[in-house]
C-alpha cells in the first residue's frame, strides 16, 4: 500500500511522462501548450505539498489531486484529437498515446508496475512494429506478404490497446446508465445477465484476444463477440 508521499511522487512522475511524450511530438498548438503549462502548475502544487508535513493529508485530498491531473490530460488528448483530421497519421508515424490516468490509478486491481510495463513497453513495441511494417510496405520493395502480416499484427495491437486504455477508469460507477443501460437490459434481459455472458465469452478466448460489446446496425441490437488480436484487420 502506497503512503501519501509515494502517491504524490508517482503523480509527479506520471505528469513528467505525459509532458515528455507531448514534447517529443512537437506540439505547437497554443491552446495545448497552455494546458501543458496547467499540468506543470499542477505538478508544482504537488511538489509544495511534498515539502510540507503531509502525514495529515486525507486520502480524499490525494484523490482530488489525481482527478485534476486526469482531467487536464483528458483535455489535452481531446484537443489533439479535434485538431487532427481523420487519416492524418503518415505512414510509419504512429505514436504511443499518453495514459489517460496515473499509472497507479487502477490499484489494487492493476498495479503500477504492470501498467508501466504494459503501456510503456508492450504497447510501445506494437507502435514501433507498426511503423516499421508501414515504412517497409509502402516505402520500399520489401516482401509484401511478410510486411502485410506484420502490419496486421502490430496494427491490431496498437489500435486495440489504445481503445483498452480509454475503456478503463479509476472513477468507474461500475454500471452504465441512461439509454445505454436500457439497451443492455432490452437485449440481454438484465445487467447481471449481460455481465455473466460477457465474462463467459471473454473466458472462451483461446490465447490472446478480446471480448467486445458491439452494436449491430442491421438487427438494431447489441451483441457480444470475441476476436483474436491478429484478426483485427481481416
Amino acid at each position: 500500500m502506497l503512503n501519501s508521499k509515494q502517491h504524490l511522487e508517482n503523480l509527479i512522475k506520471w505528469g513528467d511522462d505525459v509532458i515528455h511524450l507531448l514534447q517529443q511530438r512537437s506540439v505547437s498548438n497554443p491552446e495545448i501548450n497552455t494546458k501543458i503549462n496547467n499540468l506543470i502548475d499542477w505538478q508544482q502544487h504537488i511538489r509544495k505539498l511534498l515539502n510540507q508535513e503531509i502525514e495529515s493529508l486525507e486520502f480524499s485530498e490525494i484523490q482530488e489531486l489525481q482527478t485534476k491531473g486526469e482531467l487536464l490530460i483528458s483535455d489535452i488528448n481531446q484537443m489533439r484529437d479535434e485538431r487532427q483530421e481523420p487519416m492524418s497519421v503518415p505512414f510509419g508515424k504512429h505514436q504511443l498515446p499518453p495514459l489517460p490516468y496515473a499509472y497507479n490509478a487502477l490499484e489494487p486491481y492493476i498495479s503500477e508496475e504492470i501498467m508501466r510495463l504494459h503501456h510503456d513497453k508492450h504497447h510501445q513495441s506494437y507502435v514501433d512494429g507498426l511503423n516499421k511494417a508501414e515504412l517497409a510496405l509502402y516505402k520500399s520493395n520489401s516482401p509484401l506478404k511478410h510486411w502485410l502480416r506484420e502490419q496486421a499484427f502490430h496494427g491490431s495491437g496498437h489500435y486495440l490497446h489504445t481503445i483498452f486504455w480509454e475503456n478503463m477508469t479509476p472513477n468507474s460507477t461500475k454500471k452504465p446508465a441512461g439509454e445505454f443501460l436500457k439497451q443492455i437490459e432490452k437485449d440481454f434481459g438484465s445487467w447481471r445477465n449481460f455481465k455473466e455472458l460477457f465474462s463467459n465469452v471473454a473466458n472462451s478466448v483461446e490465447g490472446v484476444g478480446w471480448a467486445v460489446l458491439l452494436w449491430q446496425p442491421r438487427s438494431r441490437k447489441l451483441g457480444i463477440n470475441h476476436l483474436k488480436s491478429i484478426s483485427f484487420f481481416k
